[in-house]
């Protein structure tokens, strides 16, 4: 018995060593599929060497547009208007230019005008936006794609039964009972309440016969309608981090604002209203101690104060009336304060005298103070009369914004009321110092606050000592302080209401600070906003973009106090002068409030009876466009009468000073002091300073400085740095000639001039800063016009082009550090990359059309090739290269020049480059090129190509700082090489004629000089060489639209060979791989990438006879007699001849097959770049317009087929998405297998194949392939992510989708059987990596906080399940480790940064995740349709092959473990379609169908477990019971092939006891399966303590179903596992259960109290029932069912499925006759049967409980008659008893069994009456031996056996039988037989009396003896028929006597 049990197991260990055997014939045959992957080509190149590209301008020669039909003809060449010259016009904030009109300007005025008004200048690629790297595909972008996506209806979304684990998410998908159910699609063998089921829809056309191509032909239409024409628009978008070559359009210069706020001064109201009172608003930042605005003036009195001053004004200009205004704030801060001063007129006595009034009289008591009141108004009228022109200091306030920001924003912004607030610094006062706000700039902004109406209500008076902005900061500090000195001053009373919000974006009826009109601007008659110029904080580095010229003059302080004379009362006049005349004063100061506009006059206020004044004065000015050394400010200070005296003057002049505007052609600000004259200065005064003693003049306090002045300028016309002054001054110089010029004390002169240019070039690198970034386009443009047009001076050329090329690598240099907060994710400055895009163009040339058409756009006639090329082309050129070295002189001739010449018809003769010479960099002569002397020559030169050279002759501290800002120059140089084509009107010529071959050489030194300083940097300085390696990837990108397209192809492969040279000696190959990997992905975000991959040529196969790849491998086809054709072959292999005519997607794909190669350095970064590259340009295509036909993206798809035998050679390392990690599928190893025994195929089926048809779809747990190398091999490289496996199965998907048909079916076809293996097992992983997992799932996944959902959640099974341990976790993060090393060091690179976009967010809303559901769904079903397409191929290639059948069932496994996946409706219809056309090509039988799921353990587990639960929510606890049974039998059964302890079940054969179907659960041969596989059986539950629990709870199930018996079985293997652990806790319960189980079995041992099931024979009839017709199963339907609830149940169910009037119930049990039934009908038959034992089974089965337990033979029995009725006469009843056997024993995990056996006979009439007899005495022996006794069943009993009948009692019976002796001697065993069964029935009844005799009580005594007389009477009528005997039966049985009781003699039917 043991060798029995045993069978299984040691089959298995024997066949352990052929199993290697066969692995390793498997790989010898088909080799590892990376062994040969680095020197895959047929050219002989390995993929770690970059194949020559071919001739591209050359193979479109040959290969013409033309060639091609329809749209694909746009995919050979660029198209003709790609490139295009755009003037865009410079975008102008008002609606009038605002630049000096009708003046004469200087050249540098002229200049900066000019500049400020000329178009932008835009080189415009045209498809440029189609580029993944101007349109990106983000998350935004697919949402918006997804819009209108149909919802696909999920059944487990329906019914809200989802799982969470592993294995559940395949649980939910198995509806019906077993496997070998599954083809039938019936729905008798479900599980679920028949009643509740929704009848599916009727699939038309299923029945018919159909050919199978009609069929495949129409499922294939089918499956074409309403496709999704972008898979990659269902898939999540490519990563951010890796998006490398993203770039966006640099915005256009514009005017620096910072966050904006507006101020509207609603009204202003004192106590008493006397006078007018005028306002100044200003911000000031206490922490800066600065003033950080221009004033604002308003004025808001009533028109009857203004009228107060109407003798003193004109009518007031508009632009004076604002009442609001706009203050910006570049820096806000916490200290910023909103100061507001008032002013009033000047009037006699001091600020204290005149406050008074304000602050002793209220409004209340006006009519108590009337008398004054009207006093008070009097004077005021009388001092506006006299001194109106003149004001005094008042009052002041201010209010701190960092309060009302905050207050603000606390307000309930759902609110529409604006409450009005007390001022903000009583508010801060209240609150405390706790509640201050931060000092940090970040704690503090002032844009998107509630608006805000304050009223204030204190104003503070002015103090005449302490007027100055340094006593104003003071108090300003005192007042954020809680114990403020200002709250002890009594206040001045007053109301000022103002709003206070952030500005609108575009407000009408604004002014400039210049008063202009701000568009949009209505009305000019609207009352204006101004918007108020800023003075920043800290410095603000943004260039200038509009003119302005504006001056500030602040006075100080006033010290008279040693002048004699009445000077008390002192004003101070400021005038702008041009000349010495008081008629030459310009109206260029800005006027205040209710003015004139401007003024030629201002005065500062008056501090009265003050000799020594302080000032707060702001005066504004407009500064005339051209300053000459006339201009000057004179200031003139006079002394006010106040009180009007007869004689005296109203103001008397008593000093005089001024301040020459210009001084050595410079502007001057700054702080002044200056002396005063007591005189009038003298004539020419104005060309000297006020420091000069002049002779004759009288000085206030002996000419010392005595008047403190400021000037600021704000202008975008004087630099205001002497080092830009200069040069600026310069380069006017020699543009005018204008010789000789003073330069401070220097006198310039054409032999100097040269020597102080280059000195101030020199000297550019000292300017500070924010003046040189404002004059960063003046600056560049004067660089770059040096450079290209280099001055002549004396007839000479002046040799500047160094010089200037390393002021402009300075300038450049100093404009990065400035702005380097505003750089970009590369380093970019996004000022200079706008100064590139927009404001560079070649000096002297106008942007035109020629025949004067106008300048709007300018379109290239093209960038593709020209109409024709020369005859006979040659280039006989100068070996001059430039005049710009210092050490040359000559200039070449111009490009047109040289063109002219060439007559050489094949390009340039490039026998003398640079790469091939001595002139190379690092040559013995790479400095030392000369040219002849100068001659007369044009000395225009060209900005790319002096670039390109001075950048190779550099020196080093020069390249150094290029190198930094590398992008700059690239970018300068290929808008200039672009501007020279299109101006040139040069589009026409043929690319390899554009150019000069000096240039192109200087191209490939410089190309060579920057990728070897990445190579050498990229251990150094990693951020340096990631921008320099992005830098020239985009700078070769760009050439792509320029030059010969071959020649850049030549640099890349040149910069390939200088990584691949350095990779083998580097530290770090992973930083070099990722920086090339980098470089790759930018080359080909090109727009035209598709074209630069020729993809309309067709693919030559190589000219040598050396065999590729896959013809090495395999010499012939599987599928085809003939050799692979080495064309379709090249295209789906990284070959020579694809990657010579796919160059960059060649380039693509090897990167990415080299960094998913085994022993690839720096494997998870590299991985995870690799595909998200490809992934990319994948997604680009899915968006791009020009691709969106279908034959078009075909062509498109054929730049990736590559990438199917990546992914198929990748697929071991692959995560594994169907059940844990390392799991892989055995169908490359099934088709490997066949093929030893191709020579039987055709004569027997498959075992696989009838597997697959049997519903055992792959295994979960055997995806790895084992001709895919040894183990070692395939897992030795680091494995991919589940994010990085999910993209790239989702890319080849795109591939497989978007290809031609036709192509991949002659790939297929050369495809050898392991080959197509990988390729299947690669289609089963993609079904799993994309199954949809559920709406419920994304709940889930939305609730944690990782970021990488797929990456984490398996790490986190991983975690759980311990799967892996710390050390192989540790290993695993250095794997991830950045190869740069320590991410901290890296400052701006994307992929290590922790920013993250917001798409990763978790909190994600429920629409969010109903999206993403929709989503996702649409994404499994197109996923799974993919593969179904791509399944229809393979099996239309194999059809006619020898191996047809081995391949159609690893075909059908994949189609059918799809329908097992979780899928939607569509897919189904077209999945089920499918499976039945393949099954209709394969034949089948039907033992290979019920075993098949035992290829697939963990399926198989899987499925039990999922059955179990769907049986417990039924209520059938004897079927759960029996799944988990089921399920711990296989876990032992394949726990024993591995392990061998005692402990432990020998397998399925343990648990026989428990249950006879066990067995089905053995382990088959190793055919098969291997247990010693990785990832074989690798469940949680394949483990000691997994069989634990399902041991568990199969006991549980068995208790709830009061199988109490079955409890004691299950304990029996469970209690040595736990004995051998010493769980001793759980072995002290699992005795307590037991003890309870077997005191339940006591207390119910009659079995009457259990109740186990009942059992019906169901019969199906009829075709509408398919391959059920004819069928008979035994249904165990739940205790006391009665025959016809469920023959109600059935019939409802089929009328639901068939319709009305089809489904006939039959009434009767008798034999069908399917020739009476009619055809279009379904007929069931439903009969009670009862289990059924044989004699020697009653020995074992003595218990109730094992008379209902393993129930396998049934019995039900049809009476009838002779003539057919079912009933008659004793002698006429027969009796039809069937016994039906069944496949499986009951309690099964099914609770329907198909019948397997039947077997019938029939019964005389005295076979019957034996038979009622027998039962008779049997009830009558039950009922008196029954303990406890039941005295009515014994006496109900007994009445029925001996009481009178009326019709075939027992006296009957007797009389009827045994009344005459037979004459057939066959029937004397019959008489006698039941003669002695009549003396057994009155034995038992003479016991039954004695019994009931003892029972009853004294009321039953009379009934009793009835009974008695009853049975007397019975036995004397009996007697006479009991006693005769025949003697012939004491004679031998003839040889034909059938003895019809004994079961062996039954006819037998067999099914």
């Amino acid at each position: 018995m043991a060798a029995a049990e045993r069978r299984a197991f040691a089959h298995k260990i024997n066949r352990t060593v052929a199993a290697e055997v066969r692995k390793q014939v498997c790989r010898e045959r088909s080799g590892s599929p990376h062994s040969s992957r680095r020197c895959s080509s047929s050219l002989g190149v390995p993929l770690t060497e970059v194949v020559e590209p071919l001739d591209f301008e050359d193979v479109l020669l040959s290969w013409p547009p033309d060639a091609e039909p329809g749209p694909l003809r746009d995919l050979v060449e660029f198209p003709a208007d790609d490139l295009e010259l755009l003037l865009q016009p410079r975008e102008c904030r008002t609606t009038e230019p605002g630049i000096p009109k009708d003046e004469k300007l200087d050249a540098q005025v002229r200049a900066a005008v000019e500049m400020y008004i000329e178009d932008w200048v835009i080189v415009h690629r045209r498809y440029q936006y189609l580029s993944a790297a101007y349109s990106p595909v983000t998350t935004e972008t697919q949402r918006e794609r997804q819009k209108g996506l149909p919802r696909q209806v999920f059944e487990q979304d329906a019914s809200g039964d989802e799982r969470s684990g592993p294995e559940d998410s395949n649980d939910s998908r198995r509806g019906s009972g077993s496997p070998e159910d599954t083809p039938r699609s019936s729905g008798a063998s479900s599980i679920f309440d028949l009643r509740n089921l929704a009848a599916d829809s009727l699939l038309p056309s299923l029945l018919e016969r159909a050919a199978p191509e009609d069929v495949d032909r129409r499922n294939e239409t089918l499956r074409r309608q309403h496709r999704p024409p972008a898979l990659l628009t269902l898939y999540p978008a490519p990563d951010e981090d890796e998006a490398v070559e993203r770039c966006s359009r640099p915005e256009p210069p514009h005017e620096h604002f910072g966050q904006r706020i507006l101020v509207k001064c609603l009204s202003l109201k004192f106590e008493i209203e006397i006078e007018p009172i005028f306002g100044i608003l200003a911000l000031y930042d206490v922490r800066e101690k600065k003033k950080i605005s221009e004033n604002f003036y308003f004025d808001l009195n009533s028109d009857s104060m203004k009228g107060l001053l109407r003798a003193h004004g004109t009518h007031p200009a508009i632009s004076t009336l604002a009442r609001s205004a706009i203050f910006s704030v570049t820096y806000p801060s916490p200290d910023i304060f909103l100061v507001i001063k008032l002013e009033k007129v000047l009037q006699q006595g001091d600020i204290s005298e005149c406050c008074e009034p304000y602050m002793v009289m209220k409004e209340v008591d006006t009519a108590k103070n009337k008398e004054k009141l009207e006093k008070l108004r009097l004077a005021a009228e009388q001092f506006c009369t006299r001194l109106g022109r003149y004001r005094m200091p008042f009052a002041w306030t201010a209010v701190h914004l960092a309060n009302i920001v905050s207050s603000a924003g606390q307000l309930d912004r759902d609110s529409d009321s604006e409450g009005e607030r007390r001022p903000a610094w009583t508010d801060r006062r209240r609150r405390g110092p706790q509640d201050r706000a931060s000092s940090g700039d970040d704690a503090c902004s002032f844009s998107g606050f509630r608006p805000a109406t304050l009223t204030v209500t204190n104003f503070f008076k002015q103090e005449a000592e302490r007027l100055s902005d340094e006593d104003l900061f003071k108090f300003l500090a005192d007042m954020r302080r809680p114990s403020s000195l200002l709250r002890r001053l009594r206040p001045v009373t007053a109301q000022l209401k103002i709003d206070i919000s952030p500005a609108p974006e575009n407000p009408h009826f604004c002014l400039s600070p210049e008063l202009l009109h701000i568009k949009p601007y209505p009305d000019p008659r609207g009352r204006p906003t101004k918007e108020i110029l800023e003075f920043p904080a800290r410095e603000v580095y943004a260039p200038h973009t509009s003119y302005r010229n504006l001056l500030y003059v602040y006075p100080h302080s006033l010290n008279f106090s040693s002048r004699q004379g009445s000077v008390r009362n002192l004003a101070v006049r400021v005038q702008y002068m041009t000349g010495e005349d008081p008629s030459q004063a310009l109206p260029v100061i800005f006027g205040k409030s209710s003015c004139s506009e401007f003024t030629r006059e201002a005065f500062t206020p008056v501090v009265y009876h003050n000799k020594s004044p302080e000032f707060y004065e702001e005066f504004k000015l407009r500064l005339p466009a051209c300053v000459t050394e006339n201009h000057h400010l004179l200031f003139t200070f006079y002394h006010v009468s106040c009180q009007p005296r007869p004689g005296t003057a109203l103001e008397t002049p008593v000093g005089f000073t001024w301040i020459p505007l210009l001084q050595h052609g410079c502007l001057r600000t700054g702080p002044f002091c200056l002396p005063v004259s007591v005189d009038q200065p003298p004539p020419s005064y104005s060309v000297l300073t006020p420091d000069v003693a002049l002779p004759g003049m009288r000085w206030v306090d002996g000419h010392k400085g005595v008047f403190s002045v400021e000037l600021t300028a704000v202008s975008s016309v004087h630099p205001q740095d002497p080092h830009l002054d200069k040069f600026f001054t310069l380069v006017h110089v020699l543009e005018e000639g204008a010789f000789p010029f003073r330069l401070k004390d220097t006198v310039l002169s054409e032999g100097n001039v040269e020597q102080e240019l280059r000195a101030s070039l020199a000297a550019l690198r000292l300017a500070s800063p924010e003046p040189l970034v404002a004059f960063s386009h003046h600056v560049l443009d004067k660089l770059v016009r040096l450079v290209v047009r280099p001055p002549i001076i004396s007839g000479q050329i002046v040799n500047l082009g160094r010089g200037a090329f390393e002021a402009m690598a300075h300038v450049v240099s100093l404009v990065h550090r400035s702005l380097e907060a505003a750089q970009d994710a590369r380093g970019h400055c996004p000022q200079l990359a706008a100064y590139i895009h927009y404001a560079f163009r070649l000096p002297g040339t106008e942007p035109s059309l020629p025949d004067g058409a106008p300048p709007v756009t300018v379109q290239a006639a093209t960038l593709a090739r020209g109409s024709g090329r020369p005859a006979s082309l040659y280039l006989a050129r100068s070996k001059s290269i430039s005049s710009s070295n210092p050490d040359l002189a000559v200039a070449p001739g111009s490009v047109d020049d040289e063109v002219s010449r060439i007559l050489a018809s094949k390009g340039i003769d490039r026998s003398h480059s640079w790469v091939n010479s001595a002139y190379a960099p690092g040559g013995s002569k790479a400095v030392l090129r000369r040219a002849p002397p100068y001659c007369g020559a044009d000395p225009r030169q060209l900005l790319h190509e002096e670039l390109a050279l001075q950048w190779v002759v550099s020196s080093s501290a020069v390249r150094e700082a290029i190198l930094q800002h590398a992008w700059f120059f690239f970018q300068l140089m290929v808008k200039s090489m672009a501007l020279h084509l299109l101006l040139g009107q040069r589009l026409d010529t043929p690319r390899k004629l554009r150019f000069p071959g000096r240039f192109l050489d200087d191209i490939t030194a410089l190309v060579g000089s920057v990728g070897l300083e990445v190579i050498t940097r990229v251990h150094k300085d990693v951020e340096l060489a990631e921008r320099l390696n992005a830098s020239l990837a985009f700078f070769l990108s760009d050439l792509l639209s320029l030059v010969d397209r071959g020649f850049v192809f030549s640099l890349v492969r040149a910069h390939y060979k200088q990584v691949a040279t350095r990779l083998q000696s580097s530290p770090n190959p992973a930083a070099l791989l990722t920086l090339r990997m980098e470089f790759t992905r930018i080359l080909c975000s090109h727009e035209h990438y598709v074209t630069l991959n020729l993809p309309c040529c067709p693919l030559s196969p190589p000219a040598s006879p050396s065999p590729s790849v896959s013809s090495t491998t395999s010499q012939s086809s599987t599928f085809s007699s003939q050799a692979p054709d080495p064309k379709v072959t090249s295209m789906f292999e990284l070959s020579g001849p694809f990657r010579q005519q796919h160059f960059l997607a060649g380039l693509l794909l090897t990167e990415l097959a080299l960094a998913l190669e085994p022993e690839a350095e720096g494997a998870f970064l590299l991985h995870k770049k690799a595909i998200s590259a490809v992934h990319s340009l994948l997604c680009g295509h899915d968006t791009d317009p020009r691709y969106a036909e279908a034959t078009v993206k075909a062509r498109v798809a054929e730049l990736y087929l590559p990438l199917l035998s990546i992914a198929r050679d990748t697929l071991p390392r692959l995560h594994d998405f169907a059940e844990g990690p390392g799991q892989r599928s055995r169908l490359v190893s099934m088709l490997d297998s066949d093929t030893e025994g191709e020579g039987d195929i055709a004569g027997t089926i498959n075992p696989s194949v009838a597997m697959a048809i049997a519903g055992g779809p792959l295994a979960p747990g055997s995806r790895a392939s084992i001709c895919q190398g040894p183990p070692t091999a395939s897992r030795a490289g680091c494995a991919l992510s589940a994010e990085s496996s999910r993209t790239l199965l989702a890319c080849v998907l795109w591939v497989l989708k978007n290809a031609e048909p036709a192509l991949l079916q002659r790939w297929a076809t050369d495809l050898t059987l392991p080959q197509l293996g990988r390729l299947l097992d690669l289609l089963y992983l993609c079904l799993a990596a994309f199954e949809y997992k559920g709406k419920k799932a994304f709940e889930r996944i939305n609730s944690l906080t990782f970021k990488k959902s797929l990456d984490m959640k398996a790490r986190l099974e991983e975690a759980i399940l311990g799967t892996i341990g710390a050390r192989q976790e540790m290993v695993r993060r250095s794997r991830e480790r950045s190869p740069f090393g320590n991410p901290e060091n890296v400052r701006w690179r994307k992929s290590v940064t922790h920013w993250k976009q917001t798409s990763d967010r978790v909190d994600k809303t429920k629409d969010e995740m109903e999206h993403e559901a929709l989503v996702e769904g649409n994404l499994a079903t197109e996923a799974s349709l993919v593969v179904l397409d791509t399944l229809e191929i393979i099996v239309q290639t194999v059809m006619l092959s020898e191996a047809r059948e081995s391949v159609l069932g690893a075909v059908l496994k994949v189609v059918l473990y799809s329908l097992g996946s979780a899928q939607s409706a569509l897919f189904l219809q077209h999945g089920l379609a499918t499976q039945r056309a393949l099954v209709s090509k394969v034949s089948t039988t039907q033992q290979p169908i019920a075993r098949g799921y035992q290829g697939s353990p963990d399926l198989r587990l899987t499925w039990l477990q999922n059955m179990a639960g769907k049986h417990a929510e039924l209520g059938n606890h004897a079927e759960a019971a029996q799944c988990m049974v089921h399920a711990a039998a296989l876990v032992a059964e394949y726990l024993a092939l591995l392990e061998d302890h005692r402990h432990l079940p020998v397998g399925c054969v343990s648990f026989q006891n428990i249950s006879s179907n066990v067995l089905e659960e053995s382990a088959i041969s190793d055919d098969i399966l291997s247990p010693d596989e990785e990832g074989f059986c690798s469940g949680k539950h394949f483990t000691e303590l997994g069989l634990v629990g399902l041991l568990e709870q199969a006991a549980g199930y068995f208790t709830m179903g009061g199988l109490y018996e079955a409890v004691n079985e299950v304990y029996k293997n469970l209690i040595p596992i736990l004995e051998a652990h010493r769980d001793y806790k759980k072995l002290a319960a699992v005795h307590g259960k037991l003890q309870e189980a077997f005191t339940k079995i006591m207390h119910q041992s009659s079995g009457w109290e259990r109740v186990f099931g009942t059992y019906f024979r169901v019969g199906f009839y009829g075709a509408r029932f398919g391959d059920l017709d004819e069928q008979e199963f035994v249904y165990k339907e739940p205790s006391i069912t009665k025959l016809a609830e469920i023959s109600h149940r059935l019939e409802e169910f089929y009328t639901e499925r068939f319709g009305d009037d089809v489904v006939e119930i039959i009434k009767d049990s008798n034999p069908v006759d399917k020739s009476k039934l009619d055809s279009q009908k379904a007929y069931i038959q439903i009969t009670y049967v009862e289990p059924y034992f044989d004699t020697y089974e009653l020995k074992d089965r003595v218990t109730y409980f094992d008379r209902n337990y393993g129930l396998r033979t049934f019995l039900f029995c049809t009476p009838f008659t002779p003539d057919g009725r079912a009933h008659g006469e004793l002698p006429e009843q027969h009796k039809r008893k069937t016994l039906l056997s069944t496949d499986h024993a009951f309690p099964y995990i099914k609770t329907r069994i198909r019948v397997c056996h039947r077997e019938e006979t029939v019964l005389t009439p005295v076979e019957v009456a034996i038979e009622d007899m027998q039962k008779k005495t049997r009830e009558l022996a039950f009922a008196t031996e029954q303990d406890p006794p039941d005295a009515k069943m014994l006496q109900m009993v007994l009445q029925g056996s001996v009481g009178p009948t009326v019709n075939q009692g027992p006296l009957e019976v007797a009389q009827v039988f045994l009344a005459e002796i037979p004459e057939d001697p066959k029937l004397f065993r019959h008489h006698n037989k039941l003669r002695l069964c009549f003396k057994d029935f009155c034995k038992k009844c003479e016991d039954a009396l004695r019994k009931n005799k003892t029972l009853i009580g004294p009321d039953q005594k009379e009934y009793h003896r009835e009974l008695e007389r009853n049975y007397c009477r019975l036995r004397e009528a009996l007697q006479p028929l009991l006693t005769q005997r025949l003697p012939q039966l004491l004679a031998p049985t003839p040889p034909g006597l059938r003895n019809s009781l004994n079961r062996a003699s039954f006819r037998k039917a067999d099914l």
